[in-house]
């Protein structure tokens, strides 16, 4: 994984210095941009995918972390007129999934900049707010257990004491930035909006997903996959498509 120039929060994830197309992914709350390594080889080299990398992990472990939704919209945002060149798709993982939202929001806003696509993956509707949510305020035990039960990290990771200790603030961070998120009024997206869920997800109930709808004036359509929270692994020559699909319409535009 290298980065792009300088720049710390966009890594590079498959050699394709010629694709006419490009996709940025947002990871889930705890990860990194090497969490879409497979989507990178999959999708090839027609589609250059760049992978969003939050400070506190991995090679970022140092830097200070942002706890909150505005502060880590502000910092890639502005970062994403670099990459406009070409069409433009946003992918989004659970947290990943608010903040590619949010971004999309503030390039059609204020760069004046309508997307290929944004593409959401594994979280509710911003719409829908859930006052309950206090993981971040837990315990590290009752946090672990969280983690775990979703399935996104190898468990035998997880049993290691030291490695714990150097992810779990990242994961608190994020937790905490997630939970705390409040979507603020705005104008609807233009561009299509595509909502992918797995059908027996412990964060996101099915009846939450289409209000989606709400947030583009662009069409909405919802893909539900067998599998949990991290559903994307076994599906990822389907999501894959659903990707190349969107760079085909936006190429043929």
């Amino acid at each position: 994984m290298t980065a792009t120039a300088t720049d710390p929060w966009i890594r590079q994830l498959n050699d394709a210095g010629g694709a006419s197309a490009r996709v940025v992914a947002f990871p889930h709350a705890g990860g990194s941009a090497s969490f879409y390594f497979p989507l990178g080889r999959t999708l090839g080299p027609a589609v250059e995918v760049l992978g969003v990398q939050y400070p506190g992990r991995q090679e970022r472990r140092t830097e200070e972390m942002i706890d909150n939704v505005p502060g880590l919209v502000d910092q890639i945002a502005g970062r994403m007129t670099a990459w406009l060149d070409r069409p433009l798709v946003l992918f989004g993982h659970s947290m990943g999934a608010v903040l590619a939202f949010e971004v999309a929001r503030r390039l059609e806003q204020e760069a004046g900049t309508g997307l290929s696509a944004l593409m959401v993956s594994g979280r509710r509707a911003p719409s829908i707010v859930r006052d309950d949510e206090d993981m971040h305020l837990r315990d590290d035990r009752e946090l672990l257990a969280e983690v775990r039960s979703l399935g996104g990290t190898d468990g035998g990771f997880l049993q290691d004491d030291e490695l714990v200790r150097m992810i779990l603030p990242a994961i608190r961070t994020d937790y905490k930035a997630i939970e705390t998120y409040r979507m603020l009024p705005g104008p609807r997206l233009r561009c299509p909006i595509r909502v992918l869920t797995g059908d027996a997800d412990p964060k996101v109930h099915v009846d939450d997903v289409p209000a989606w709808s709400d947030e583009t004036s662009g069409e909405t359509s919802v893909h539900v996959y067998e599998g949990g929270h991290f559903y994307l692994a076994p599906h990822l020559a389907e999501i894959s498509d659903l990707i190349s699909a969107e760079v085909a319409a936006a190429l043929a535009e």
